[in-house]
């Protein structure tokens, strides 16, 4: 594998044909937490009940791969929400969640040069159903946190495509979307940070790592290491 060269301060790059534009694609997918958004939002819900540190080191070692069943590392993290007001969420959403810098300019790129786009996440559904309306996004996948009189039962529930999206649900939901299009992976855009983005990432034409961790940063062909996500836009014209 070639090696990242440095584009300019925090951008990097491998094997980027020049005149590369985004009218050479049809669909980018996005990951949402610490991607779209500034916060792991589990994370953040857990500190709303006294428990961050506990599924906070579960999440930092999933995302870094040494937990690699991601599917058992979510479950394991929602079960200790067991007993929280559901009303966390909207706490989350109103009074921690930010949009990552360059996310509103870089989507508005994407749907001028008329790519749909995707939220892909192993977070919840609350939180991307939200981040859809707001970003005009045309679809998602997401998991759903079961809710039992106003209160989190700590379990997930199942959905009609699967139970939980882990790293090979968010692959398959742009391999099914592409289908739908009628496009092929080499059209397609992939955005995360996380060793669960790494399927989608590998099966598409383009990856992009955000603020990533090591060993997805290593494997992308785009990694923006500072600034906001649309510095993607130095190196694909809009």
């Amino acid at each position: 594998m070639m090696p990242l060269t440095e584009r300019s301060a925090g951008l990097w790059t491998r094997n980027i044909p020049e005149n590369l534009s985004l009218a050479d694609f049809k669909l980018v997918a996005f990951d949402m937490d610490s991607t779209l958004i500034n916060i792991e939002c589990i994370d953040e819900m857990a500190g709303m009940v006294g428990l961050q540190n506990e599924v906070s080191a579960i999440t930092e070692a999933a995302m870094r791969g040494e937990i690699t069943d991601y599917k058992e590392s979510l479950r394991r993290r929602v079960a200790l929400l067991q007993g929280a007001p559901a009303i966390v969420m909207q706490q989350v959403f109103e009074q921690k969640l930010q949009l990552n810098p360059g996310v509103k300019p870089l989507i508005a790129a994407c749907q001028k040069a008329g790519l749909s786009s995707l939220i892909v996440s192993g977070g919840f559904d609350y939180f991307a159903d939200k981040l859809q309306s707001l970003l005009g996004i045309d679809d998602t996948r997401s998991n759903k946190l079961e809710i039992v009189d106003g209160v989190l039962t700590g379990h997930l529930l199942d959905q009609d495509w699967g139970d939980i999206c882990d790293g090979e649900e968010k692959k398959r939901m742009l391999q099914s979307t592409s289908a739908k299009l009628g496009i092929n992976a080499s059209q397609c855009i992939a955005v995360g940070d996380g060793s669960n983005d790494l399927p989608m990432m590998q099966w598409c034409g383009l990856s992009v790592a955000y603020q990533a961790k090591t060993k997805v940063r290593q494997q992308a062909n785009i990694a923006i290491d500072s600034g906001g996500l649309d510095r993607m836009l130095e190196v694909i014209q809009p």
